[in-house]
């Protein structure tokens, strides 16, 4: 059993800052933990806008504060997402977040983040693994 609060993770190499100054995300379950699936609390700035495009994992947010304009670059639609409100970007979907109000969020990837992960210039997260325990 592991049970860690994101207190514990603040100012530890789980506290993950983006080289975009757009976000900063407490990474509270890793791809080392081996269970499948990572879980992160995320901040992102207001006033920022993000274009990201997870190609490679598939990820679940849910918002418990704050407000963004979330964009489907694919479709165009556009969602107001406010706590309460969950997204799924279970097609790979390039989209774009706008936040209005310091945007509070924890997020699920699959397949887990290694921690080290930081979008690339298309908006990407590299597919990052951790070494397979002998």
């Amino acid at each position: 059993m592991i049970v860690r609060s994101f207190k514990d993770i603040e100012g530890t190499d789980r506290h993950v800052r983006s080289k975009s100054g757009t976000w900063e995300s407490k990474r509270i379950v890793l791809a080392k933990e081996r269970v499948g699936f990572s879980v992160h609390e995320t901040i992102l700035y207001a006033g920022t806008t993000t274009d990201m495009w997870y190609a490679n994992h598939i990820e679940a947010v849910v918002c418990t504060r704050g407000e963004a304009e979330l964009t489907d670059r694919e479709t165009g639609r556009s969602y107001t997402i406010t706590p309460g409100t969950m997204y799924l970007l279970n097609g790979h979907e390039r989209h774009t977040l706008r936040v209005k109000e310091d945007f509070h969020c924890i997020c699920v990837f699959n397949p887990p983040v290694t921690g080290r992960e930081d979008h690339d210039e298309n908006g990407v997260y590299p597919l990052l693994t951790e070494p397979e325990e002998v």
